[in-house]
């Protein structure tokens, strides 16, 4: 039973993972040394290295995981499909969408989620909190992933790149979905069409439009979405926040969109033309907003009526005539 209290999680919910992880070998003397003791985090020794990366970490455990993304072994199996993973935590997740368990509920617009850790990522779009800080900026933000996309514009670093047209990328999970535009794969199916997509974050909002789901809401003006990023994208409308800043003037927004848009500016690069007609922009989601003035697809949808749109801003203005 979960209680719907100030969101705070009371159920604890069973241990999913049935996956057993395998041995991971390591090529560092610090990774496979067994003789060093473990040392104290709070020291902040970080003695384990990769040889890959450079990335460091104060435990064997941490290097062994992140040795994963380098091999590419999936050690954690499910054993009701064909699903493995590098983590055990996302083998839980991924067992959850088998049973359809989710005992963890937010008291404030019941949202439900199978995973503590994710209940309390969510608590985050209603208290504002930002835990995770720069310490070379200002900036903050409620998930550590977004801090680790923020302090690589810091350095600059893109270790990752496209062989096909010179794309680089800070993340190798971002150059895989970048290598898809090329290849044309789409491993995310719907299993209620046949509908598929290169993202799982696309595959997510077209189910939402075959279930009707939206279990985000804006406690200020009772918006509703079924994208947890839309919900805290729509936020920043009533707080003002805008925490994406350009290193090159003062401007910032409160989408990274809009900040790529205003980048593209400073650099005066427009690499991507339309084959029709010549148009040029900096930005890839704009060209192909711009092809479907050649081939009129409006892919966005109203659920209220049947007006569909070419651009999702279009989508978003006609909305708002149900709402008033």
């Amino acid at each position: 039973m979960t209680e719907a209290g100030n969101g705070s999680p009371t159920a604890v919910p069973k241990n999913l993972g049935h996956g057993s992880p395998t041995g991971v070998l390591c090529d560092g003397d610090a990774s496979t040394t067994s003789s060093v003791s473990q040392p104290n985090a709070n020291t902040g020794e970080k003695p384990y290295m990769c040889d890959e990366c450079g990335y460091r970490t104060a435990r064997k455990s941490s290097l062994s995981r992140h040795m994963r993304i380098h091999t590419g072994e999936k050690p954690y199996k499910c054993d009701q499909c064909d699903f493995s993973a590098a983590q055990k935590s996302n083998l839980d997740s991924h067992l959850a969408t088998h049973t359809g368990d989710k005992p963890y509920m937010c008291g404030e617009c019941g949202y439900r989620t199978a995973k503590k850790s994710h209940l309390s990522r969510h608590m985050r779009t209603h208290t504002g909190d930002t835990p995770y800080k720069c310490d070379k900026c200002d900036y903050s933000t409620s998930r550590k992933y977004h801090l680790k996309q923020h302090l690589a514009k810091h350095t600059g670093d893109k270790p990752y790149m496209c062989g096909e047209c010179g794309y680089r990328t800070t993340w190798k999970s971002d150059l895989s979905i970048h290598l898809r535009t090329h290849t044309g794969e789409k491993p995310y199916k719907c299993d209620q069409c046949d509908y598929s997509a290169s993202r799982k974050s696309s595959l997510g909002l077209h189910l939402a439009q075959h279930t009707g789901d939206k279990p985000y809401m804006c406690g200020e003006c009772g918006y509703r979405t079924a994208q947890k990023s839309n919900l805290a994208d729509h936020m920043r409308t009533h707080t003002g926040e805008k925490p994406y800043k350009c290193d090159q003037c003062d401007y910032s927004a409160a989408h990274k969109s809009s900040l790529n848009h205003h980048l593209a500016m400073h650099a005066g690069d427009k690499p991507y033309m339309c084959g029709e007609c010549g148009y040029r922009t900096a930005m890839k989601f704009h060209l192909a907003e711009h092809m479907r003035t050649h081939t009129g697809e409006k892919p966005y949808k109203c659920d209220q009526c049947d007006y569909s749109a070419a651009k999702k801003s279009h989508l978003n203005r006609h909305f708002r005539r149900h709402i008033n």
